[in-house]
């Protein structure tokens, strides 16, 4: 396994948060280079079991070669659908690291990065039809402004858009160099990387449909989980942690749960410890983990 594919942000911290059972059946929905996988692994004996998901090809070259270990090839969105295809309706315990992998964003034509020019791309999984490419040039206006405002939380989302609209009327933009160039004059020399990273973001969110996939994972968890059985889950921006920590505390992602008539309100899951953000050390060595916050919760 390379390691250089990705660097496990919060290893210890994650998987000792899904307190281990030696016998117990786990998934890991990010598999990746596999690090958290291979943690797991090593805490559970002989007749524990561990399901991972990739939807990315190059994941599969990770492959752990253990026969208490399953590598599903697909998007974590089906989490329950591939689950019970292997025979699993219960699980006791579930990790996910979300976002894009070190190995993504350093593989240049992947697109992912601000280092590299490549073709607008931002697919996780490969064989997906709508790209980078088709969001920038073929969106409407109004959808491309919505975007850049939901996703990239970018205050002047409509002039961006509009000035998208109008340089591709002319040439289309096929280039992570030539959304730049398009963009430039709201690019300020002290905040151009933040600025581009706020749009590239907004881009690969609706690429990928980052927030419905988790939305749609996380109510799977609600079935899939054992009583007492763990969320492990790591977000590193604040559209997926508000998410995340809103469905931890009442099984929601807006509005508030229904109280019976006692005033009593019943929710799937009780939060466990406080929230972990990575170590000045941690973060010196692995410059991913900065934006990282895992949150752990315990089935009800």
């Amino acid at each position: 396994m390379a390691m250089e594919y990705h660097n496990p942000v919060l290893l210890k911290e994650t998987v000792d948060g899904l307190n281990i059972k030696e016998d117990g059946v786990y998934v890991d929905v990010t598999f990746g280079g596999g690090g958290h996988s291979k943690e797991i692994l090593s805490r559970l004996g002989e007749n524990g079991k561990l399901y991972a998901f990739d939807q990315d090809q190059d994941a599969l070259d990770n492959a752990i070669d253990d026969a208490r270990f399953t590598l599903i090839n697909q998007n974590f969105r089906h989490l329950k659908k591939f689950l019970r295809f292997y025979g699993v309706r219960k699980v006791d315990g579930i990790l996910g690291d979300f976002g894009v992998s070190s190995h993504q964003f350093d593989k240049a034509e992947r697109g992912f990065s601000l280092r590299f020019e490549a073709d607008l791309d931002m697919r996780m999984n490969q064989e997906d039809e709508v790209s980078a490419y088709n969001v920038v040039n073929e969106y409407e206006e109004e959808d491309l402004q919505s975007i850049l405002s939901l996703y990239g939380e970018l205050r002047n989302a409509k002039a961006i858009a509009a000035q998208i609209v109008t340089a591709r009327s002319e040439q289309p933009i096929r280039t992570t160099e030539d959304l730049r160039v398009v963009l430039q004059r709201f690019l300020p020399k002290h905040r151009e990387h933040k600025v581009l990273a706020q749009i590239y973001q907004a881009i690969r969110i609706e690429v990928n449909q980052e927030i419905e996939v988790l939305k749609e994972f996380l109510m799977q968890t609600q079935e899939v989980l054992e009583i007492g059985g763990r969320l492990s889950l790591i977000s590193y921006h604040s559209l997926e942690d508000r998410l995340v920590k809103r469905f931890i505390r009442n099984g929601l992602f807006e509005g508030e749960p229904e109280k019976d008539f006692y005033g009593r309100v019943e929710v799937p899951f009780k939060k466990v410890g406080k929230l972990i953000i990575p170590s000045h050390k941690e973060i010196k060595t692995n410059n991913r983990a900065r934006s990282a916050k895992l949150r752990i919760a315990e089935r009800l």
